[in-house]
């Protein structure tokens, strides 16, 4: 039998529930944020200010360019909007008669969460006639059911305050996120948002039961409901989740939990390829596909990134590698043979020369330090300069190809681009992201961007994939939507925003091109 351990001791740390700092590289220092207006010279109607004034209070009305400064960035830094006000509801009905108003005033609406997003989702525009609707206020986990295994939240409650609500009650929230300690729950399910347990419990779309919305005109949309099988009629809350922010927002979820972990084991490996790291999954997956519960790709390029620019960070291994792999299986059974099981396929593995190198984790805080190489990639390479997001995803026998063929087109574009890709073997969605090369002129690289996009998202096609897989359209894709989703299909969404947003005022701008 062949072990693996960790040949030094790892420190136990842990980034979950961690802002993202300001970012101290080159790139973002070079870009300055806007003013926006003070209470003088705000854009909205007397009138509609006094009344969002009365029912919100001082805390729930912003106004002052000071405050409203860092709801109009996205947190890459690249989209800067201006907006006549942020309006931050404690409650749903707060939030329905406050978008009743400003639908009353023609007053565009932006939805926000956590502001984590990638592609520019919830940043106003530099009109500086919409308002922000933050749902930052409303954080009240009001129930945990054992028997449904459901938990009942509030919009603004962070996926980690969720996930640590859910520990207390030993049950696990299984959806999990690298900004999770800021992204919120609204937020998640508006974008769909998949994450690192996806190939064991599915998307945000998955574990979402019921919802509560408020629609663009500040009726109350109630699905909460606990229902596994309910055939009424259209799936209203699906329409809802992935539609980011466009057809209504969300103000309450019910969530599905799952009994907590017993045993758990995890694993850093490393590969010479991507089809190495694919060999491996289906090595796994042909032993017990049911115990995988996390399954993550890692390119040596982007693991280079964590190790340069991220404070504590280091590589476990002897030797850096062109891929790697992050695996943990699962149970919730205290005694369930999961190390036996690692040991198993990892040493053939090894005899066979699909894995390089390999170290378990021996404590939950080695454990923890391995995951945060992993949840630090997007930091990294924000860190490391102006970078180019695709998120892709491809059928899981196409994602050697799909890496091979992207990083070489790319790299023919603009020489000595760093192609450095990570993501989620199990579901095939790749974060297919794109660095800017050393010394390079950071407005120069993303003059270029779609270029960059286009280039990859044509091979990406060429292999019956999606050019947005989790991060969804927002601002940075929406010049793709007619190519993508063209006809009927695309006509199709278009009749159902006019339905419901007939004005155009909810998160104008986003998904459709010329909204």
């Amino acid at each position: 039998m062949l072990r693996f351990t960790l040949s030094q001791t790892t420190p136990a740390i842990c980034i979950k529930g961690r802002t993202h700092a300001t970012c101290p590289a080159p790139f973002c220092k070079i870009l300055t944020l806007t003013k926006v207006f003070t209470m003088s010279d705000t854009s909205l109607p007397p009138a509609l200010l006094t009344a969002l004034s009365d029912l919100l209070g001082p805390s729930g009305l912003l106004t002052d360019a000071g405050d409203t400064e860092a709801f109009c960035t996205d947190w890459r830094m690249l989209y800067h909007g201006r907006c006549a006000a942020v309006l931050r509801p404690a409650s749903t009905e707060d939030c329905a008669k406050a978008v009743a108003l400003c639908a009353e005033h023609g007053v565009p609406m932006v939805p926000q969460g956590g502001n984590t997003s990638m592609v520019g989702g919830a940043t106003p525009d530099n009109s500086g006639k919409a308002v922000v609707i933050s749902t930052n206020r409303m954080t009240r986990v009001h129930t945990i059911d054992h028997a449904d295994l459901t938990m009942t939240v509030e919009a603004g409650v962070t996926l980690k305050a969720a996930q640590d609500a859910a520990a207390a009650e030993g049950l696990m929230l299984p959806l999990s996120i690298s900004s999770e300690g800021s992204a919120e729950i609204g937020g998640i399910l508006a974008t769909n948002a998949g994450g690192n347990n996806t190939v064991r419990y599915g998307n945000a779309r998955e574990l979402a039961l019921g919802l509560e919305a408020v629609l663009p005109d500040g009726q109350v949309l109630n699905l909460m409901r606990r229902l596994r099988k309910d055939n009424t009629g259209y799936a209203l809350r699906q329409l809802l989740i992935g539609s980011e922010g466009t057809l209504g927002l969300i103000t309450t979820a019910i969530i599905q939990l799952q009994p907590a972990p017993r045993s758990r084991e995890t694993a850093l490996c490393a590969l010479a390829d991507p089809q190495a790291v694919l060999n491996l999954f289906a090595a796994f997956r042909k032993q017990d596909p049911a115990a995988i519960q996390a399954f993550e790709y890692m390119s040596g390029t982007s693991m280079a990134l964590v190790n340069s620019l991220i404070e504590g960070a280091s590589l476990p291994l002897e030797a850096p590698a062109p891929a790697y792999a992050l695996v943990e299986l699962g149970s919730p059974r205290a005694d369930d043979s999961l190390r036996t099981l690692m040991e198993d396929v990892l040493g053939q593995a090894l005899e066979d020369g699909l894995v390089t190198d390999a170290v378990l984790a021996e404590s939950e805080g080695q454990r923890q330090a391995l995951w945060m190489i992993r949840e630090e990639h997007a930091e990294a390479q924000k860190r490391a300069g102006a970078s180019v997001k695709n998120d892709v995803s491809v059928p899981l026998s196409a994602i050697p190809e799909f890496i091979t063929k992207a990083t070489a087109a790319c790299e023919a574009l603009i020489p000595g681009i760093r192609v450095a890709p990570f993501g989620h073997i199990g579901d095939g969605n790749i974060h297919f992201n794109l660095v800017q090369p050393e010394g390079m002129d950071p407005k120069a690289f993303l003059a270029q961007d779609h270029a960059m996009m286009d280039t990859v998202a044509g091979i990406v096609r060429t292999l019956d994939g999606s050019f947005s897989a989790e991060h969804g359209v927002g601002q940075l894709k929406t010049y793709m939507m007619p190519s993508w989703r063209g006809g009927a299909e695309l006509d199709a969404m278009r009749k159902i925003k006019t339905a419901l947003d007939p004005k155009n005022l909810m998160n104008p701008g986003k998904i459709f091109p010329e909204s």
